[in-house]
């Protein structure tokens, strides 16, 4: 795949974790695990159990696009699959291979195995976000800024409140992230999810139980309670903490897209992207493609969710139409964090254009605190009258709020210059960020 369609994943170490060549790699491993689990337990001898690793562990042997072909014949992969390897292990190994497991036995197995290699890699992007965004709200703790509610002025706030707030998302993605990476589960139930090919070679009681435990170690996954052919759950799971890591970051993205227009010019990505028209332009590449894998990421999740709703033991279309959109999802969000990671180390704060803006309203932005001190002095209904009418004033002169103020004869010993100070009117929004820097 050459990712013409997909530059927000493309070159992410998550897309080529989840690469056709490494789905390959990984059903080979899973079909290898099975033979040496079996081994583990007396059900194969550790000779076959050696000859199929040994062959399985060269991947380049096996023809991938050969194989995606034949897998129309049986609606998955696997069929095709397991016909090559027993051709190319020795004889007296091939009849081990695949035994007593059925296709989705192997193809939950490998996507459960390559979702834990790419939840690894993105765990590692979500700290070197979390480590940059935490810098930025130390360095910026004090950093006046306006606050913006609906798209207006609101009252003061600080910068490092907001990079406090993207880390803190973060953090929420990345705990979701761990508790999900630990409880992927290995499947192993065999054609109807009864185990019952085990039991008939004897193996159940002992076997049955030992045989899913040692298949789940060898993967490194857990091992279920049941299989989960038609219970889901991994899988649900496993997208909305997907949904929500993409949805964490995008929302640092939309931030970062609004606050470096032109017109406000209070963050810039470290590295603009150029444009094909217009040579002035640094557009803030990372962000839109973060945004724009944050958009879909919803929809994917929501196509997996709706497989829970599977017929039977195994179902018809419910589970062959989870492949596509989980790797997708994988690799947006894997791409998206990558993004983050970069955007997060490169972000450019600038300090000058978060105070010319707080003035723009020629101090209106600090109303909420100057009608909270003036209903001290001349009560809670004469201050909202006053305040009124003197911002009126200000605005249809051009001029501050604190000039107006200053002509009220009731407000002759109040300090107005320093009630309408926006770096004054920013209630706890330090102590907020020393708070939530305490997490780790």
């Amino acid at each position: 795949m050459s990712g013409l369609f997909s530059p927000g994943s493309v070159g992410s170490p998550v897309a080529e974790a989840t690469s056709d060549q490494a789905f390959l790699g990984a059903l080979l491993a899973v079909e290898s695990a099975l033979v040496r689990a079996r081994a583990a337990v007396g059900m194969a001898p550790p000779d076959a159990a050696s000859a199929v690793t040994e062959v399985a562990a060269d991947v380049g042997r096996f023809d991938a696009e050969d194989i995606a072909s034949r897998a129309r014949e049986g609606g998955n992969p696997v069929i095709p699959l397991v016909a090559a390897l027993a051709s190319a292990v020795p004889r007296e190994a091939a009849d081990h291979v695949h035994r007593g497991a059925t296709s989705q036995d192997i193809l939950d197995s490998a996507l459960m195995l390559l979702s834990a290699r790419a939840l690894d890699l993105i765990l590692t992007e979500l700290a070197r976000t979390e480590r940059a965004l935490a810098r930025l709200a130390a360095a910026h703790r004090d950093t006046v800024m306006p606050g913006r509610t609906l798209t207006q002025h609101a009252v003061p706030t600080t910068f490092g409140l907001k990079a406090a707030g993207w880390r803190s998302l973060v953090l929420d993605a990345r705990d979701r992230l761990i508790d999900v990476r630990a409880g992927l589960p290995a499947q192993l139930g065999g054609a109807a999810g009864t185990l019952a090919s085990f039991r008939t070679e004897g193996a159940y009681g002992r076997g049955g139980e030992a045989l899913t435990s040692a298949f789940a170690s060898e993967l490194g996954l857990c091992a279920p309670t049941l299989p989960w052919h038609a219970l889901r759950t991994p899988v649900a799971d496993l997208a909305s903490a997907l949904a929500l890591t993409a949805g964490a970051h995008g929302k640092m993205a939309a931030d970062v897209l609004t606050l470096s227009r032109t017109e406000i010019g209070e963050l810039s990505e470290g590295e603009g992207g150029g444009s094909s028209a217009m040579p002035h332009k640094a557009n803030p590449v990372r962000s839109t493609l973060i945004a724009a894998a944050a958009r879909r990421a919803p929809g994917l999740a929501a196509t997996l969710h709706a497989s829970l709703v599977a017929e039977d033991e195994r179902p018809a279309g419910a589970w062959h139409a989870e492949w596509e959109p989980l790797r997708d999802l994988l690799r947006l969000t894997g791409g998206a964090a990558r993004d983050c990671a970069e955007l997060a180390e490169g972000l450019r704060v600038h300090t000058d254009a978060m105070r010319e803006n707080l003035d723009r309203t020629g101090g209106a932005i600090t109303s909420e605190r100057v009608a909270t001190e003036l209903s001290r002095v001349v009560g809670g209904a004469a201050a909202k009258a006053l305040l009124t009418d003197a911002a009126s004033r200000a605005r249809a002169e051009g001029r501050t709020l604190a000039s107006a103020l200053a002509e009220e004869p009731a407000l002759r010993d109040v300090d107005i210059t320093a009630l309408t100070d926006p770096t004054r009117c920013t209630g706890f929004a330090g102590e907020l960020t020393d708070r939530a820097l305490e997490r780790r």
